[in-house]
């Protein structure tokens, strides 16, 4: 390769993906590219340069000593081009009609944002709605147009809405819960939810009762697979009203009298200001406010900006 060969940006943010992942197999998992492609790459740039970038060492690739100082030098800027570029484009003019909502909160977004989609999408003239899950916090490199959490702070400029404060109930089966109040608790198994192991001790302080007042039931990793137990089985279940109402409106399942307590946990929604669609991503985000109060009968949520809260994170 020539001293006037161009250095291929694609093969820099290549060896930048597996210097952060230390494997080239996961940079290309993480670039969505084959294998074979990463490894091209990175060939590409250790001829420009004439020296070894990484050392394979078993299934890792460390660093060499020059490879790793490039990595420190390109990395940042690299990470500031791409975000930048991101926030620029405008996804070749389809950018008005498509909005990218990513969220942590699965059970949320299957029981009660999915369903509901059609609705926003009419009322905004057929909008698509891509909706993508992530338990882990956002970097700059992942695209989207709003984050919905209730445990992750995005720390990058964007507007924000309050628009659940988490109520927490216990909910059966009709023919469990029929003409029963809390008593319940001692002759029917509660079932437990893995990923939320703050549910049951926190509604428990909030009705002033303690764990020997329940009777321990089986475990599930997420809401969404006890769900199917709650509303079949003969147990009980506490959790978040908002994701049990249409069932509840259903008459799948019904709420123990006296059993609402709040969690002190928000649902948040951001609208980043890099999205492609800021207008398209406020009004979504306006409209699952109105969604959210309509079910769980809720006085409205305010979106932080709007007089007189703080205006927009920026961290």
């Amino acid at each position: 390769m020539t001293e006037e060969a161009d250095l291929s940006l694609n093969a820099v943010r290549a060896f930048v993906q597996i210097a952060r992942d230390q494997s080239v197999t996961k940079a290309a998992r993480s670039l969505g590219i084959t294998q074979s492609s990463v490894s091209r790459h990175l060939a590409v740039l250790e001829e420009y340069f004439g020296a070894k970038l990484i050392e394979r060492q078993g299934r890792q690739s460390r660093l060499t000593d020059f490879g790793r100082l490039f990595t420190d030098a390109v990395a940042e800027p690299l990470d500031t081009i791409l975000f930048t570029a991101r926030r620029m484009r405008r996804r070749d003019g389809k950018g008005a009609s498509h909005l990218v909502v990513r969220t942590s909160l699965s059970t949320f977004a299957y029981t009660l944002l999915i369903p509901n989609l059609r609705e926003f999408s009419k009322e905004m003239g057929g909008v698509t709605v891509d909706i993508t899950s992530a338990l882990s916090a956002p970097t700059s490199s992942d695209s989207f147009d709003v984050l919905l959490t209730r445990d992750l702070t995005l720390t990058e400029p964007a507007d924000r809405w309050d628009f659940y404060d988490e109520q927490l109930v216990c909910v059966g089966a009709p023919d469990c819960v029929a003409g029963r109040g809390l008593e319940a608790l001692r002759t029917t198994p509660v079932l437990a939810v893995t990923s939320r192991p703050d549910i049951l001790p926190t509604w428990l302080r909030g009705l002033g009762l303690k764990t020997s007042d329940v009777i321990s039931g089986a475990r599930y990793d997420h809401h969404y697979l006890a769900l199917p137990a709650a509303t079949t089985g003969q147990s009980l279940l506490v959790t978040p009203h908002i994701i049990v109402a249409d069932l509840i409106r259903q008459g799948l399942l019904d709420v123990i009298p006296g059993s609402r307590a709040p969690s002190g946990m928000q649902y948040r929604a951001y609208a980043a200001d890099r999205g492609a669609n800021p207008d398209l991503a406020h009004a979504f985000c306006r409209w699952l406010t109105r969604l959210c109060r309509k079910i769980a009968g809720e006085e409205p949520a305010r979106r932080r900006g709007d007089h007189p809260s703080i205006a927009k994170t920026d961290r």
